[in-house]
């Protein structure tokens, strides 16, 4: 688990940290696939030991900035989102959601997650909902968070055992849907769908994509299939 900072002009090492070394990191199966999380002078990086398993560094310096936390990564990339009117990253742990402020890593609230193997496509901040699904038999939740003054409180929407898989990608929002790749290990066949974000609802399939990955831009999604078929 290497974090480095490297000038793109030439590609100078700028900054590293290692964080096994430095931080009492943890790794997982097959490493870490974590990418790190760049908001405003900060950068953000899951992975490190007890009390320090989420990490904040001066995106310039590579000064540690804070540290906080106690549970493990998984390959899932954090988000950073405005939630009740703060900044939070959210990040999907090995025990589930677990949010904290951007400025301080104090914890502002959580949602229990079955983790099995590996846990790889990031959670969706859809306004005050939050998305999250995994593979291995676990499938997929939403979770509306509310602001009572200091506190936060999450409540499930749904919560859908074993369906609608995100594997390895993350779907996309736009306008009450998701769009993504869902199945598991379903290579060359796994479909994309358009899916009611309220409800968890399945609007349309279409097959034979297998475990590619979608973005959206504009108006428009760009599947990319496990075969090598780029889609729009």
């Amino acid at each position: 688990l290497l974090l480095q900072c490297l000038d793109a002009k030439g590609g100078r090492v700028v900054w590293s940290k290692d964080i096994v070394k430095e931080f009492a990191g943890r790794n997982i199966s097959w490493q870490s696939a974590v990418s790190p999380v760049v908001d405003g002078k900060l950068v953000f990086v899951p992975g490190g030991g007890p009390g320090e398993s989420l990490l904040a560094f001066d995106k310039k310096s590579g000064a540690v900035v804070w540290k906080a936390q106690d549970d493990k990564m998984t390959h899932a990339t954090p988000v950073v989102a405005n939630l009740g009117g703060v900044r939070q990253l959210v990040c999907f742990m090995q025990k589930g959601l677990l949010s904290v402020e951007v400025a301080t890593g104090k914890a502002l609230w959580s949602y229990p997650f079955k983790y099995v193997t590996s846990t790889a496509a990031s959670p969706v901040v859809c306004g005050d909902l939050v998305y999250c699904s995994a593979g291995y038999g676990v499938g997929a939740g939403l979770v509306k968070i509310a602001r009572s003054g200091a506190d936060f409180t999450v409540s499930e929407v749904w919560r859908k055992e074993d369906k609608l898989v995100n594997h390895w990608s993350t779907p996309v929002f736009k306008g009450g849907y998701l769009y993504g790749i869902f199945g598991f290990k379903e290579y060359n066949r796994a479909a994309l769908k358009c899916v009611e974000l309220k409800t968890g609802k399945e609007m349309w399939s279409k097959e034979d994509y297998g475990q590619g990955n979608v973005i959206l831009v504009d108006d428009h999604l760009v599947a990319l299939g496990d075969r090598g078929q780029l889609v729009l």
